[in-house]
């Protein structure tokens, strides 16, 4: 599996495309206008939905509540209110260890939980440069085209994994439901947003700079971490951000003298990167707070497929792009594989990332995920040509070391806190 990005790569490579960053051809096609544009979209629903829920607590519809849709409305906007005591990371519910396993058993799940992570994510990543930055139907006389649309690639996405968690759900035996389904819709706009900025960010920046700068999102997470969940770290977690600080901006300054085209950085691409981080640093915060409830990784998944869904289609909807998108669908077949599989990828990933840290923990994943990362790096340049420099290769290693520290250290701090007697805890819950 791990060949599939190498095979639908090669007619990208043999088109000798140079890969430049998107020129706007008109207002309609600059990042900002369509950001504001998706933003009105998405406001249209999010307002209305707003004011009903205002009116529906004021009017304190629980209590005086009947009728057919009575069960509707109290789970979208009071929900049933049941919070889990205890909920340890406060991200996910705690994996139950293996009954008497063997050795070469746990082995063999390892193997796959590592292939199925690194096949998916790698072949998404590849993918994800091949349609952003690359032409569909050039010939010796047609240039061919671009797509432009990001939005209808976060809704492709979005629609498989709203579907593939529906019927997981549907299939397997789920924890009662507590939370008002309102306040998914605030991790699915952060989502959506930073998913969006990710695939923008391509039309102007080299992926090996992208997966840096996701690399180094650590830090405005503890940012965020502070101000919305009120948490503290330790010192080795401000450490270990600095090094990554330092690393991206090593790689970041670093220049070739025959760098491509395609990994110049533009301010353009800085913002959007400062944007996916942003939203997606709020993202992970809120569904932390969001598992106070009892809910699965599943659920969670479910919930914000189902808002991310109905923002993207409403908003392409009110601007039409949904047919234009449909109709690139129609006249560039390769574009429609891409796509179907680019989604596939991406809910594929998703489930393994939980069966992973189920059965696995949290810093197996991390440690697979990070090496994944400088996997995609590496295919990244041998297929369509980054070249990085001395500086900026040292930089990329810092960037790996401070990651793999985090990860020994948080083992490490996990080890200590089951050693404390009872009714002591470390400063941070890692």
């Amino acid at each position: 599996r791990l060949c599939v990005p190498l095979v639908l790569a090669l007619p990208a490579m043999a088109a000798g495309e140079d890969g430049a960053p998107a020129l706007q051809d008109s207002w309609g096609d600059f990042w900002l206008f369509r950001f504001f544009i998706n933003a009105a979209g998405y406001a249209s629903i999010v307002v209305p939905g707003f004011l009903l829920i205002h009116y529906f607590k004021r009017k304190n519809y629980l209590e005086t509540g009947r009728g057919i849709c009575f069960p509707v409305i109290k789970s979208c906007v009071f929900g049933s209110e049941v919070k889990s005591a205890h909920q340890e990371d406060g991200a996910l519910p705690a994996r139950a260890e293996p009954a008497e396993s063997s050795t070469a058993r746990q082995v063999f799940k390892l193997l796959f939980c590592a292939a199925g992570l690194q096949a998916s994510y790698l072949t998404w990543g590849v993918l994800q440069e091949r349609v952003m930055t690359r032409t569909y139907g050039a010939t010796e006389t047609d240039p061919g085209e671009k797509f432009k649309d990001s939005q209808f690639l976060v809704f492709m996405n979005r629609i498989l994994a709203f579907t593939v968690a529906g019927l997981y759900c549907a299939l397997t035996k789920q924890p009662r439901h507590g939370a008002p389904m309102y306040k998914y819709s605030f991790a699915s706009l952060s989502n959506i947003l930073s998913s969006w900025c990710q695939y923008e960010a391509l039309k102007y920046i080299s992926f090996p700079t992208q997966v840096l700068a996701k690399a180094s999102k650590v830090i405005p997470v503890m940012m965020m971490g502070k101000l919305v969940s009120r948490k503290s770290y330790e010192y080795w977690e401000y450490l270990t951000a600095a090094l990554i600080s330092v690393g991206v901006s090593m790689f970041l300054l670093s220049s070739a003298p025959n760098r491509h085209v395609s990994t110049v950085t533009t301010f353009s691409g800085v913002v959007l990167l400062a944007g996916y981080i942003i939203f997606d640093s709020f993202t992970s915060n809120w569904q932390d707070a969001l598992f106070t409830y009892k809910m699965s990784p599943v659920q969670m998944m479910f919930g914000v497929n189902v808002f991310s869904c109905l923002f993207t289609v409403g908003s392409l909807l009110e601007q039409g792009a949904l047919l234009e998108s449909v109709r690139f669908m129609a006249r560039h077949s390769e574009f429609t594989a891409h796509a179907v599989l680019l989604s596939v990828c991406s809910a594929c990933g998703q489930l393994f990332i939980f069966y992973t840290i189920n059965q696995f923990g949290a810093a197996v994943f991390t440690i697979i995920m990070t090496l994944r990362q400088a996997f995609a790096i590496l295919l990244s340049c041998l297929i369509y040509g980054h070249t990085v420099t001395v500086v900026g290769g040292l930089g990329v290693a810092v960037v790996f070391v401070a990651l793999f520290l985090r990860v020994y250290a948080r083992s490490r701090m996990k080890k200590r806190s089951k050693k404390l007697p009872a009714g002591e805890s470390p400063v941070q819950k890692v």
